[in-house]
């Protein structure tokens, strides 16, 4: 099987013994038919219902790297356009400029700070030695200029235009954390975890037919939604929508809002007319797919609804683990694209452990050296000597008594005598 001979080529590549092999093997075999659904079902977009299947892509059984999409989405967000992500009554080629375009650079006057007539009064004069305004008769004269500590003076490493602010992020690396996005898509307690309500869905992920890629109208749009049960994201996502705490409610973003369903198409007939009104609803073609909506913040698990074309377009885009990626699909010219590999085939590292196989040919576990304890001396440690002779505390009571009586007696005879 296509398992079993995924475990020769780990095996190949890896020393494990023989007891190892084995149970790596049949846990592979049991893991990846529960894990991995091989059949997803696609939805009607008139009314709901189960038209056919289609075979889950290989993308979707990629390794989730959560480490590699937060870097990579760290620094893509320093190359987007800080203006508004998708206005509603934008085209799609216009908002796809402005999600990729570059940060507009700022900076300060190369002169502010600086336009006074100022000069140190050097040492000796009890003061500072910061330049300071010449002149007489006002109160602006002699009092510190140019130092970013002083009032009217400059800021500290003034601001330039030629300030780094691309971000340049390895071809694989964003390959990479598009594909463990993905894959975290088609989960559910992710997407459940990321805040999207799929309680009413029937399944994750969900493809509908090409149909919806004809629609037009927000109504139509609004029906196949509340058809397949994913209206109540929307509904979130409408409610959350409140005015930005901050300056930035005066800088052109004055509301914010949840995010809600990612709809994926393959050709425009009109979808991006039908879905670009509702709030929360974005919309990416898969030739297109943009990490900065797959994991919005960095945050794998996005609510994603497909067609049925650009969902079986996947396998194609992103190939498997054995067979590369289509080369005509490539932006890029390069060597062929494979899958990333998972680091374990088993990731339950107990159940190894533990297995009999294993534990068959494992050492025996090694017992705890004996602590030495230093040897205490029982003239001076009381407890020490104790242990030796435990009527040594009846002798030294008996002893301090003696004394006691000694010296009383002693008192006494002392007071008869000068009496």
């Amino acid at each position: 099987t296509a398992v079993a001979a995924n475990t020769e080529n780990i095996a190949n590549t890896t020393s494990f013994t023989p007891a190892l092999l084995l149970i790596l093997r049949r846990d592979a075999e049991s893991s990846t038919m529960a894990s991995a659904r091989t059949q997803v079902t696609v939805y009607n977009a008139a009314d709901g219902k189960e038209v056919s299947q289609v075979k889950l892509p290989a993308v979707f059984t990629a390794p989730i790297r959560t480490d590699v999409v937060h870097f990579v989405h760290t620094n893509m967000s320093k190359n987007k356009s800080t203006g508004p992500e998708h206005p509603p009554y934008f085209p799609l080629n216009l908002t796809l400029m402005i999600i990729s375009a570059p940060r507009q650079p700022y900076a300060v006057n190369d002169r502010a700070g600086h336009q006074h007539s100022a000069e140190s009064w050097g040492t000796g004069r009890a003061v500072s030695r910061i330049p300071r305004v010449s002149g007489s008769g006002t109160s602006r004269s002699g009092q510190g200029a140019f130092g970013n500590m002083c009032r009217k003076g400059r800021m500290f490493a003034p601001t330039k235009v030629w300030r780094h602010w691309n971000r340049r992020i390895n071809k694989n690396q964003r390959r990479y954390a598009t594909a463990s996005a993905l894959a975290a898509s088609s989960l559910p307690s992710l997407v459940e975890a990321r805040g999207h309500t799929i309680s009413k869905l029937p399944q994750v992920p969900l493809v509908v037919t090409d149909a919806a890629e004809n629609m037009t109208s927000t109504k139509a749009a609004t029906s196949l939604l509340k058809t397949l049960g994913a209206l109540d994201d929307i509904v979130r996502c409408k409610e959350s929508r409140r005015i930005r705490s901050g300056k930035g409610k005066w800088r052109n973003r004055r509301h914010i809002m949840r995010r809600g369903p990612l709809v994926c198409y393959k050709k425009d007939n009109g979808i991006v007319r039908a879905f670009r009104n509702l709030p929360g609803v974005e919309l990416c073609p898969v030739s297109s797919l943009n990490l900065l909506q797959l994991a919005p913040g960095g945050h794998v698990g996005r609510f994603i609804i497909w067609t049925e074309s650009a969902f079986q377009h996947l396998s194609a885009l992103f190939g498997s683990n054995k067979k590369p990626a289509d080369p005509k699909l490539k932006k890029r010219a390069g060597g062929p694209y494979v899958l990333p590999r998972h680091k374990m085939t088993n990731a339950d590292v107990s159940r190894i452990i533990n297995s009999d196989e294993i534990q068959s040919i494992v050492r025996p576990k090694m017992k705890a050296p004996r602590r030495r304890t230093v040897k205490k001396n029982p003239l001076t440690n009381l407890q020490a000597l104790l242990k030796l002779n435990p009527h040594a505390k009846t002798q030294k009571r008996n002893a301090t008594l003696n004394n006691m009586r000694r010296r009383a007696a002693k008192v006494a005879k002392a007071s008869v005598k000068k009496e």
